[in-house]
């Protein structure tokens, strides 16, 4: 037995509950794991709650990011007391996942625990931090540069766009950020901010086309707000778009692309090729100040996950919350 947030939906209801749990209930794969962290993601806490059809398979073990210590493994690249950490993959949504004391999993899933991050720092980072990585990584792929102009970060409070501030102002971008938590302006600024702007600027419906004011952006809001990123970005420009914080639909027109040649450059995590995610953790390694993973990420124990979830939805919490699943 193991200790773990099960989900549950049967004539009795939906339901997400804390409890020990039968090792023989693990799905199949080749290498278990030992759990030592994972994360309190959006995701997860649709889930948790139900709010979303987010589970596709009963029960469910949530928890979309992990780290611990390979317990077996039948996959030829890993061993016995490897440290590897897994992000997306349908894990928490079709395959059991991190909140809980052990996983089961394909060792092609896996990436080993990068030398410059201890296992709480990884998910300090998690699947926000290298969904980050991927929007910051997707900008340079078309060409955007620091000398072309501002960047702006929407979502900035939230966990990816917490590590996204803090990876393009290192690499040295001008990074705007939008919030819709005007007080945590301080906050933003001591990530690499050098300007804080409301959500209300962007949340409304917008014109076509607006002034020209972005030389790319890191989107995680979707719906209004990303229309009206795309109708301010420059001639030339990138929006790297992760998210639907703010809805699954995109009122815009075509205008930004066709006289602007603006990009819309979709990034997805979940099921990134590995050869992207070993980049992308390779330069969260690199270009990352780890130092302000302490202002990012904050740490709860397992107990505490099933009550906090409805607080990440209602949007009531900054940066990363790190899961410490001994306790």
């Amino acid at each position: 037995m193991f200790k773990g947030i099960l989900i549950e939906k049967d004539e009795a209801g939906y339901r997400a509950t804390l409890r020990d749990i039968d090792e023989a209930g693990l799905p199949d794969g080749d290498v278990t794991v030992r759990v030592q962290y994972s994360t309190l993601n959006y995701k997860d806490a649709l889930a948790i709650t139900g709010q979303s059809p987010v589970v596709r398979r009963f029960p469910m073990v949530p928890g979309i990011d992990l780290v611990g210590a390979v317990e077996e493994s039948r996959h030829p690249g890993y061993h016995a007391g490897d440290l590897v950490v897994l992000n997306g993959w349908g894990v928490g949504e079709v395959h059991w996942g991190g909140l809980a004391e052990k996983a089961r999993l394909k060792g092609d899933w896996l990436v080993p625990l990068p030398a410059a991050f201890t296992p709480s720092q990884a998910m300090a980072i998690g699947t926000a931090g290298y969904t980050a990585m991927l929007c910051v990584m997707a900008l340079e792929r078309h060409g955007v540069t620091p000398d072309q102009g501002d960047i702006l970060v929407t979502g900035a409070g939230g966990g990816v766009g917490s590590v996204a501030v803090a990876l393009l102002s290192k690499l040295g971008y001008r990074v705007v950020a939008v919030t819709g938590r005007m007080e945590e302006e301080p906050y933003l600024r001591q990530l690499g901010a050098s300007e804080v702007l409301s959500r209300d600027e962007f949340s409304a419906p917008g014109k076509p086309l607006a002034k020209e004011r972005w030389a790319g952006a890191v989107d995680v809001v979707g719906s209004h707000v990303l229309a009206n990123v795309c109708a301010g970005t420059k001639y030339g420009g990138t929006v790297a778009a992760c998210g639907l914080a703010g809805g699954m639909d995109l009122p815009a027109s075509v205008a930004p692309f066709i006289l602007r040649g603006v990009t819309l450059a979709g990034v997805d995590s979940v099921m990134c090729p590995r050869p992207r995610r070993l980049e992308a953790w390779q330069r969260l390694g690199r270009d990352l100040d780890i130092d302000k993973l302490g202002l990012i990420a904050h740490e709860i124990g397992l107990s505490e996950a099933i009550g906090l979830a409805p607080a990440i939805l209602a949007g009531k919490l900054r940066g990363r919350v790190i899961v410490d699943i001994a306790r």
